[in-house]
């Protein structure tokens, strides 16, 4: 039985990146999707899409082979909105390469844009 979908969802992308796949099959959730949408949108992923298999669903996605890490950050930490660089310090390898996912008020968004929001959140992962 799975815990946390999105930790399973990250390390078979991760896996999948390692060993040189073009693609890969997730457990399907809403926030699954929302991360995806999110690293689709930085170009870590070309696309995903949904199958209904009337269990639960699945989601395929396409890999586009420039992830090196992407990992679910526990505990999801409560981030302010001017301490984003004390974590991009913590679990991104330099600056301005990678992006922390957030969970904020008005969406699922980077670090970057959550920035120029101005609206703190909770850290969900990372991906460079």
């Amino acid at each position: 039985m799975r815990h946390d979908l999105l930790s399973d969802a990250l390390t078979i992308i991760r896996n999948a990146e390692s060993v040189g796949k073009s693609g890969c099959v997730l457990p399907s959730s809403d926030l699954i999707k929302n991360v995806l949408e999110v690293m689709k949108a930085n170009n870590y992923i070309k696309s995903f899409k949904s199958i209904d298999d009337k269990k639960g669903g699945k989601i395929e996605v396409k890999l586009a082979g420039k992830i090196n890490s992407c990992r679910a950050v526990k505990p999801r930490f409560s981030v302010k909105k001017d301490e984003y660089e004390k974590f991009e310090r913590r679990f991104l390898p330099a600056k301005d390469f990678g992006i922390l996912i957030v969970s904020t008020p008005k969406g699922l968004m980077t670090q970057k844009q959550a920035i120029e929001k101005q609206t703190g959140g909770r850290l969900l992962g990372f991906v460079y």
